[in-house]
């Protein structure tokens, strides 16, 4: 079982005064969408005072970082049951601290579970603007109220002041509340932004197991089980994997442990590393799996919860597919492979495929462009624009 995390510790004093805006982040990839966010306000608001609770990439631009929430990723119903007491610290924790130091506007980016119900308890205690405060509320990169949860969206709008989609069907999803709700376009589509993998028909293998702990350690076998049948008829092959932190490098370090006859033909690489060559990609079904396929990398997507959480995830969520890009493209662009599905033989062929024929590089090619024109805003306002925009209010 897994020992329970720590509680933190009160969290610190604004360094200089009340901060202008207070963002919070829960995972890693909203550390890094949040990151940029920052670095493109401070182009034209270089004196912004930012608070955070968040990771390393929004510490990087200057923002005071209060806890390091990237470093407890957790996802499933059972798991954050289990680490309830800290969870339920951390929020009480976090809510003294707006009280106390009263930043003039907060962002939420994703991490709904925590976000929102914070949002709804500053409305409670009158410090939001909803509940006749001072504080303006922004939410960038909202919860999937199209996959379950669909109601939450009657409580979003009674608490935020306005919301900022990176999925242009998502508008529509809030067009029955009075929320203000604006496609800001995917960051991963800006034109400064330089993705961080690469399609090489001549690269090594890329496995990607996910950012949280829990998930990568069950999915991380899985992914080496294909990969090692892949080897037996290619035993030249090589394989990537990319870890967001030292906490997760661990848990894939002792993974490999138990597959000694692959440790020469894996290698652990950070995710600060850009445009990473791929010929192929056996991934979880995270932010990073729509890098791949912006990236036209072929492969498929493989993911395992909790049983528990599983089966509870199978009554409430009702969507055909759970990569965002085959949501988009309302087509398997990468095939999924969930639970059971997820045999090393059917990995393996997956593998095959995508190294010896032309076919899947072009059906992946192809979907990266159809992608690329569906998540550009086609707007020269960015996400940085729209949160200063609230922000001035």
């Amino acid at each position: 079982m897994t020992e329970p995390l720590p509680v933190p510790a009160d969290l610190a004093a604004p360094i200089n005064g009340q901060p202008d805006l207070l963002i919070i982040a829960g995972e890693h990839s909203g550390d890094e969408h949040a990151a940029q966010l920052v670095a493109d306000m401070r182009l034209s608001h270089p004196d912004l005072k930012i608070a955070c609770l968040g990771g390393v990439e929004l510490k990087a631009e200057g923002a005071q970082l209060l806890y390091d929430l990237t470093e407890m990723s957790i996802v499933g119903f059972v798991e954050v049951v289990r680490h309830y007491g800290f969870f339920k610290a951390l929020f009480d924790r976090t809510l003294d601290w707006i009280e106390r130091y009263r930043p003039k506007h907060i962002c939420f980016v994703d991490y709904p579970g925590f976000n929102l119900r914070i949002a709804e308890q500053l409305m409670e205690r009158g410090l939001s603007k909803k509940g006749g405060g001072e504080i303006g509320i922004s939410f960038y990169i909202g919860p999937q109220v199209w996959a379950w949860k669909a109601k939450r969206r009657f409580k979003m709008a009674r608490t935020l002041d306005r919301l900022g989609v990176i999925f242009p069907f998502e508008v529509e999803c809030f067009a029955d509340t009075e929320l203000p709700t604006e496609f800001v376009g995917h960051p991963f589509v800006r034109e400064s932004y330089e993705l961080p993998l690469t399609y090489d028909m001549t690269a090594p293998v890329l496995l990607l197991p996910g950012s949280r702990t829990a998930a990568v350690s069950r999915i991380f076998p899985v992914l080496l089980d294909g990969f090692r049948l892949v080897q037996q008829s290619k035993p030249e092959l090589k394989a990537k994997v990319v870890y967001p932190s030292q906490r997760i490098r661990a848990v894939l370090l002792a993974v490999l442990d138990q597959y000694a006859e692959l440790r020469d033909s894996i290698e652990l690489v950070p995710n600060d590393d850009s445009g990473l060559p791929a010929s192929a990609v056996l991934m979880s079904s995270g932010t990073m799996s729509l890098a791949c396929a912006l990236s036209g990398i072929p492969g498929a997507i493989v993911y395992r919860l909790n049983p528990l959480s599983y089966l509870l995830g199978r009554m409430l969520v009702k969507i055909p597919y759970i990569g965002i890009a085959n949501l988009l493209l309302e087509r398997p662009l990468h095939p999924e492979f969930i639970q059971g599905a997820a045999k090393p033989k059917c990995l393996a062929g997956q593998i095959l495929t995508a190294l010896e024929g032309p076919e899947a590089s072009q059906v992946a090619a192809n979907g990266a462009v159809e992608l690329r024109t569906l998540l550009n805003a086609d707007s020269d306002a960015s996400a940085a624009d729209w949160l200063l925009r609230g922000m001035v209010k």
